[in-house]
């Protein structure tokens, strides 16, 4: 299929001149329409491509025509009389791309409104790359690194969606943020956005602060209560730490999935409610399947548009710019008159591992803030903090009285086993060892090994794709 033909409207009173420039047009491969009067020129121009306006219009001056349109839409080429230079003049400054003074030849027509045309192409382009490939920010994320460029792209396109969008991240990344960011750019961002953090609440108080409850459902219960997926009705129900929901409520909140219907606890009215629900782990879901912590229907009910975050460490290059806004905001907030970071300093922060992500960088830079003056960051104020964290995490981790040390043997570290192994599953051994001593608590052990949760979760997950890859 060939390209379509760009479209000319050709805006003039005299039938003569508008039957020429037409048929120059069409030789030279466009499509072209007359419009004799600038009504009828305003009813039709949104169809096309390129308009040609002729200034002396018999019902209105062009002029006032022209600071109507919007020329960024379409270019317009103005026509005027021989002579009127300064009324061409000042039609560009009302938004004209260029101008002919008659008589011109056929070839300036031709020229003019092909420049005219390619220009307005390449204008939307620009346009677009910058609104939409190019972005610094998006829904209160700031940078842009391509792996924000995609997570923008992600979450706008689900947004425009009416699917469980079901976002994975590590603690601190912005996971709520990117729901908020989803239901604001939806048809749904004039009603109510919930947020429930399923891992905050004791289990089992979840189902009523889910669902709501009646009047004498349990102890304490004295009054009726509306829980979250009532009040989100119209809007998006957020579900934070998901896989922490207790497993014997899981099956009733894929039922509300499925039905979009709930009743209260102690109660037998069935409420109806129209909700988008986007839900967020910290943890890797099939590995929360396989240990049984998460349903395996309720998953993929959940998984429509799955968003995945990136740690901060894997978008570094967007370090700089995050902290810069916090510094801002956080000065105006401390009343403090910090303005900018030394590059010694922007290379310290940017050298950090930050397990935290962009909530520890937020804290440490909140933390330079009250605790200094400015007006610029110095390294010094950035690597005394960064410092203080270190040996803070040190004292956090278990002491050797509460956990065997880890031999280097008995985790595959023997030099025989190190050149034999690939890293990864020298890495896979240690998790696992370290797991086994500390009973079974993940938690623990990630502090003993000095990594997040989620990190041994999506360590162990594709450690065991490859060796399904191998076998």
């Amino acid at each position: 299929m060939g390209k379509p033909k760009a479209k000319v409207l050709v805006v003039e009173d005299s039938p003569s001149l508008a039957r020429t420039y037409t048929a120059q047009l069409e030789h030279s491969g466009y499509e072209t329409s007359i419009a004799d009067t600038g009504a009828k020129a305003r009813a039709i121009v949104q169809e096309f491509d390129c308009v040609l306006l002729d200034l002396g219009l018999p019902d209105e001056d062009g002029l006032d025509i022209l600071t109507d349109w919007n020329a960024a839409e379409r270019p317009v080429i103005v026509i005027t009389g021989n002579g009127s230079i300064n009324t061409a003049v000042d039609a560009m400054q009302c938004g004209a791309v260029d101008f002919l003074v008659k008589p011109f030849q056929s070839e300036r027509l031709i020229t003019t409104v092909a420049n005219a045309i390619e220009k307005s192409r390449l204008s939307q382009i620009v346009n677009t790359y910058e609104s939409k490939i190019d972005r610094k920010s998006f829904g209160g994320f700031v940078g842009d690194t391509l792996e924000m460029q995609a997570v923008y792209q992600t979450l706008e396109s689900a947004a425009s969606s009416k699917a469980t969008a079901f976002i994975i991240g590590e603690s601190g990344v912005g996971k709520e943020l990117a729901a908020r960011a989803v239901h604001d750019y939806s048809p749904r961002a004039g009603k109510p956005f919930v947020a429930l953090n399923c891992g905050a609440i004791p289990r089992d108080l979840l189902e009523s602060e889910l669902f709501g409850h009646i009047k004498g459902a349990f102890t304490g219960a004295t009054s009726d209560r509306e829980g979250a997926a009532a009040r989100a009705n119209g809007g998006t129900l957020f579900l934070d730490e998901i896989t922490e929901m207790d497993i014997s409520l899981q099956p009733k909140l894929l039922r509300f999935l499925q039905l979009g219907s709930f009743q209260k606890v102690g109660g037998d009215k069935t409420i109806e409610t129209d909700i988008r629900i986007v839900a967020a782990t910290n943890r890797t879901p099939l590995e929360c399947v396989r240990l049984g912590l998460l349903r395996e229907d309720l998953y993929y009910r959940l998984n429509v548009l799955p968003i995945e975050l990136p740690p901060l460490r894997d978008h570094a290059g967007d370090i700089a710019k995050i902290a810069s806004e916090f510094l801002v905001e956080y000065a105006n907030e401390e009343g403090k008159n910090f303005s900018e970071f030394t590059n010694t300093a922007i290379e310290a922060l940017q050298q950090h591992d930050w397990p935290g992500n962009v909530r520890e960088l937020q804290n440490v830079i909140r933390q330079i803030v009250v605790l200094n003056d400015g007006p610029v960051v110095q390294p010094s104020m950035v690597i005394s903090l960064l410092m203080d964290k270190v040996s803070t995490a040190g004292r956090l981790l278990p002491a050797a009285t509460d956990i065997e040390p880890i031999s280097s043997a008995s985790a595959g570290f023997s030099n025989r086993e190190f050149e034999l192994k690939p890293l990864w599953q020298i890495e896979l051994d240690a998790i696992d060892d370290a797991i086994a001593r500390c009973d079974g608590n993940i938690q623990k052990a990630s502090r003993l090994l000095d990594i997040s949760p989620s990190t041994i979760y999506r360590k162990r997950e594709r450690a065991r794709g490859r060796s399904s890859d191998v076998a």
